[in-house]
């Protein structure tokens, strides 16, 4: 009797509960599909901070460094920063995080280095273990000050002490050339650690594929907008009036879909020009004849239900009847159709990316970097191409993975025996 009781209350409970809580449930349930919402949620951490978490902050992470080319991961470098003569270019918060921050400050790669009076000597890094490098001199007032803040920098008769002059101002500020050393080697002198190594230009590899997720998930987020936006008024209207209106918008949905998909793809990009923004038009305009195929069937299938027939008695209009009662009851294969074209959104985008009719260098992109790179796969850094693919396999699984947890959970014909 207890037994009945308790599974009696757990249907009521069940019973109580909305779809969208039931469906979060079952989802739940599934590990591989919550494996893949764990990393699509990860992926969209690492677009959305961008700069702000990349070890390289520049824009595009392009800082390029032609002595580090084709560096292993792991390579360490010590690298010494020289104050540029422009003017500052510290930008705010959401600036850096979306377009990256150019740096006060020239790094350059260093093997050695020694001061001598009021300059530092360094010995820069060199691509040849064997290779003869020349001894370089800079100032150390060079180092830390911008001839543009509008700085007079001169040496003290003493020989010990830096002068400190700003232009048009009589007031001087002396420090003793010790003082500034150590400022040199405390904050000029950092050791930089290329975690993932660098490519054959010296930028650092990681910075470019956390960069390149950017690109992936703009490209599938508003492809599918484009794609949900055209499939779900065409195929509502063609499910919704029949007709002649159906016969011709099925006419048009067959000759695109005839069409092989990255053939349209690359003739609308060519005709839109090549560009980060026209792949997502391009991509968009050949992927919602899924979406309307899908959405027509549900809508024939519910058009003729009860609710829909009063709906129609109480005098309603058609766009309320479609919006309010018919496009809320098929949202469900919607969503899970939508994951799997996202996943097809990206590798399209990798491929014209490969082709270079994609995103254009010196935008970070998986398929451009992968295209870059393909000929060291049977050479000495093979990781160049295949990290950016593992990015690419990750991304596309995790939402595939995704979309067959939700085609599960969304499922209303399935029943779900551990709440019985």
């Amino acid at each position: 009797m207890n037994g009945k009781k308790e599974r009696l209350m757990k249907n009521r409970k069940v019973k109580s509960q909305s779809e969208s809580a039931i469906a979060w449930q079952r989802l739940k349930k599934n590990k591989l599909s919550m494996f893949g919402l764990i990393m699509i949620f990860c992926f969209i951490l690492i677009a959305i901070l961008g700069f702000l978490i990349t070890p390289d902050s520049s824009p595009d992470a392009n800082d390029q460094k032609l002595e580090l080319s084709k560096k292993p991961p792991g390579f360490k470098v010590q690298m010494l920063l020289v104050k540029k003569n422009e003017a500052s270019h510290h930008v705010n918060f959401i600036t850096k995080m979306i377009f990256g921050e150019i740096s006060d400050y020239q790094s350059i790669p260093i093997s050695d280095y020694r001061f001598e009076g009021n300059n530092i000597v360094i010995k820069e890094f060199s691509r040849e273990k064997n290779h003869l490098v020349l001894e370089k001199k800079i100032n150390i007032a060079d180092v830390v000050c911008s001839l543009k803040e509008n700085t007079s920098i001169g040496l003290s008769p003493s020989k010990n002490e830096i002068v400190f002059c700003e232009l048009g101002k009589t007031i001087s500020t002396t420090r003793a050339i010790k003082e500034v050393q150590q400022e040199i080697i405390n904050q000029n002198i950092q050791t930089k650690t290329f975690l993932l190594g660098t490519d054959p230009a010296g930028r650092d590899l990681l910075s470019r594929l956390m960069i390149g997720t950017r690109v992936s998930f703009s490209v599938g987020f508003i492809s599918v907008f484009i794609s949900l936006l055209i499939g779900v008024l065409m195929g509502a209207l063609a499910g919704y009036y029949r007709g002649a209106l159906d016969n011709i918008i099925i006419w048009i949905i067959n000759v695109v879909w005839s069409i092989p998909t990255l053939l349209l793809v690359i003739a609308i990009t060519l005709a839109l020009g090549k560009g980060f923004w026209q792949v997502f038009v391009a991509v968009g305009l050949t992927m919602w004849v899924e979406v309307a195929r899908v959405i027509r069937g549900q809508v024939i299938s519910i058009r003729e239900k009860d609710f829909v027939e009063a709906a129609h008695a109480l005098g309603f209009s058609d766009f309320r009847i479609i919006t309010c009662q018919i496009l809320p009851n098929v949202m469900g294969p919607v969503i899970v159709i939508s994951a799997a074209n996202f996943a097809s959104a990206i590798l399209i985008e990798a491929g014209l990316s490969f082709l270079g009719i994609g995103a254009q260098p010196p935008t970070a992109s998986w398929g451009e970097m992968i295209n870059a790179h393909r000929g060291f796969i049977i050479g000495h850094s093979p990781y160049l191409a295949i990290l950016p693919g593992i990015a690419i396999m990750i991304m596309v699984l995790s939402f595939v993975l995704l979309g067959n947890g939700l085609r599960d959970a969304l499922d209303t014909k399935l029943k779900d025996q551990s709440m019985i």
